[in-house]
C-alpha cells in the first residue's frame, strides 16, 4: 500500500445498479487496508448500501441541486477539499466527474476503463466472448492507486433482524422467501409480464414469494398479482431502502432483470437468477459472484444479435420477445436446483 495515501474519495454517482456493484470491491478494499479512509460520492438515497462497511463514509452529491453545473460542482469539490483527500479512484468516468478532475488537478485522480471498444465490438457481433466484469475494472482503479485487492474471496453481511413492520408484511412462519424483481429500465430486458405471473403463481404454492418494484405504474402491477395469489406479498412502495436491504438479505434467493435488484441482492450474499433478454452477462455485468448458470440466457439462436446493446435500450423490433424463448418451467426448474 502507497503510505501517502490514508484517504481516498471513490466516485459512483449512478446508476443504482452501477453503485451497488461497488460494495463487494469496497468489502474487500475496507477488510484488506483497514487503515485507509474512504469517502464515497454519490447519491444519497445511495448511502444504506454502504451501511455495514468499516471506514467507508458517504459524502452525498446532490447533482441536481446545489451541485449542478460546473459552479455546482466547484463547490462540491471546495467541500471535498476540506476532507483532505489524498487521491481519487474514479469509478464513474462521465461528464461531472471529468469537471471534479480538472478542479483536482495535483491530486492522483485514476479513472475506471469501461472498456468501450471491447464493449463495441460485442455488440457489433465481432467478439461473442466474456468481457472484464465490472467489479474487476472497479479493482483495476484501485490497484492502479496502488492497493492490491482479491475477489476470490468474498464475505458477505449477516441476515439483518426484521422488525415488527417488517415481519408482518413478510411473515414470520418457517417458508423460504423467494424474491421477485420484475422490472428493469427497457421493454427489452422484462421478462413478460403474463409469463412472470405464471413464475409467481406456481412458486407461491411452495414457498413464500415477495416483489420488488417502485413508481406508480409497478405499485399497481404488483398489488395486482398479490391480491390474484395467496402467498405472494407485494412490497413496492412500502419500505424505505434500508428497510428492502434487511428483506433482502433474508432471502432465499432473489429472481431479477438485467437491472439493479439483482446487484442489490448479490452484494448481499444472496444467491440470484437473473433473467436476460437483448442484454448479456458477457458484457461484466453480471450480478457479483453468482454461477454461470444462475443466468438464463434468451435463445441465441432465434435472436442472434444478442446482445443489441450494453444496457438493452437498442434492439430490433422483434427483439421485444426475445424474453419470451425463456420458459416459465425453466424459470422454477433453475429455482428448485438452487434450493
Amino acid at each position: 500500500m502507497p503510505k501517502q495515501l490514508k484517504h481516498i474519495l471513490v466516485i459512483r454517482l449512478s446508476a443504482m445498479g452501477d453503485v451497488a456493484m461497488t460494495v463487494p470491491v469496497l468489502r474487500a478494499f475496507s477488510q484488506k487496508h483497514p487503515e485507509v479512509k474512504v469517502t464515497v460520492l454519490t447519491r444519497a438515497f445511495f448511502a444504506p448500501f454502504f451501511r455495514d462497511l468499516k471506514n467507508i463514509t458517504v459524502f452525498p452529491a446532490e447533482v441536481k441541486g446545489k451541485h449542478k453545473g460546473v459552479l455546482g460542482l466547484y463547490k462540491l469539490y471546495k467541500a471535498l477539499k476540506r476532507l483532505e483527500i489524498d487521491a481519487v479512484a474514479d469509478m464513474h468516468n462521465v461528464l461531472r466527474s471529468n469537471i471534479l478532475k480538472v478542479f483536482f488537478t495535483g491530486k492522483r485522480f485514476i479513472q475506471i476503463d469501461k472498456g468501450r471498444a471491447e464493449k463495441k465490438a460485442l455488440i457489433s457481433g465481432e467478439n461473442f466472448e466474456q468481457l472484464k466484469t465490472t467489479h474487476q475494472r472497479y479493482v483495476d482503479v484501485l490497484e492502479a492507486l496502488g492497493f492490491r485487492l482479491d475477489l476470490s474471496n468474498p464475505t458477505f453481511p449477516n441476515k439483518s433482524t426484521l422488525n415488527k413492520k417488517l415481519q408482518t408484511l413478510v411473515g414470520t412462519d418457517s417458508k423460504k422467501i423467494i424474491g421477485i424483481a420484475p422490472f428493469a429500465a427497457h421493454e427489452g430486458k422484462m421478462y413478460p409480464l403474463d409469463l412472470m405471473k405464471e413464475v409467481i403463481s406456481m412458486l407461491s404454492k411452495e414457498y413464500k414469494v415477495v416483489l420488488f418494484g417502485g413508481g406508480t405504474k409497478e405499485v399497481a402491477i404488483l398489488n395486482d398479482f398479490e391480491e390474484g395469489l395467496e402467498g405472494v406479498k407485494s412490497l413496492a412502495g412500502k419500505l424505505s431502502l434500508d428497510e428492502e436491504l434487511d428483506v433482502i438479505s433474508n432471502l432465499e434467493i432473489m429472481v431479477s432483470m438485467d437491472s439493479g435488484n439483482a446487484h442489490i441482492a448479490a452484494m448481499l450474499g444472496v444467491k440470484v437468477v437473473t433473467i436476460w433478454g437483448v442484454t448479456h452477462p458477457f458484457s461484466g455485468f453480471a450480478p457479483f459472484n453468482q454461477p454461470s448458470d444462475y443466468a438464463l440466457l434468451s435463445n441465441r439462436d432465434q435472436y442472434p444479435e444478442i446482445p443489441t446493446s450494453i444496457y438493452g435500450n437498442k434492439y430490433p423490433e422483434d427483439y421485444k420477445e426475445a424474453l419470451g424463448s425463456i420458459s416459465p418451467k425453466e424459470i422454477i426448474e433453475k429455482i428448485r436446483d438452487i434450493i
